[in-house]
């Protein structure tokens, strides 16, 4: 397994192939509303996972939310790859990613069926009742960096 920080256009498109993959072709987002001006280099914190064959199946990003805040975003683990770990590990990368840029908290919109997962990280619901985003239930969650 080796952690990739999207440098190049080469790494930022493997980075959205997972993406188009899994929300697009999994989920039926809308291009349009998957891909986003945060999609380019030197925009935004972008990251993927590559397993043991060199192949990209998990990815992450972030921006500021506020000062003290990252949004991480556009979490994704190929389908294949899911049960083995990889949304863990590239919740510990993106989080300490934005840990060293200096943010405190970490916020995200979790798709509903995905809330356990993020509340066994230690992400608590703080949206009163689940929201709709690309047509998929959601519920915004919360962190404070630096613990399990």
């Amino acid at each position: 397994m080796q952690i990739v920080y999207v440098k190049t256009q080469q790494e930022l498109e493997q980075y959205l192939a997972v993406r188009r993959a899994v929300f697009m072709l999994e989920q039926g987002v809308a291009e349009e509303e998957e891909i986003d001006e945060q999609d380019v280099l030197g925009v935004g914190n972008h990251l993927y996972i590559r397993d043991e064959d060199g192949t990209a199946v998990a990815t992450a990003r972030f921006k500021a939310y506020d000062a003290d805040t990252a949004k991480i975003q556009r979490v994704a683990v190929l389908a294949t790859h899911r049960k083995y770990g990889y949304g863990r590990k590239v919740m510990a990368a993106i989080e300490k990613m934005a840990a060293e840029q200096g943010f405190q908290t970490a916020i995200l919109d979790a798709q509903c069926h995905a809330e356990g997962f993020y509340q066994k990280l230690g992400y608590e619901t703080i949206s009163e009742t689940p929201f709709l985003d690309a047509g998929i239930l959601h519920v915004r969650m919360k962190k404070q960096l630096g613990q399990a």
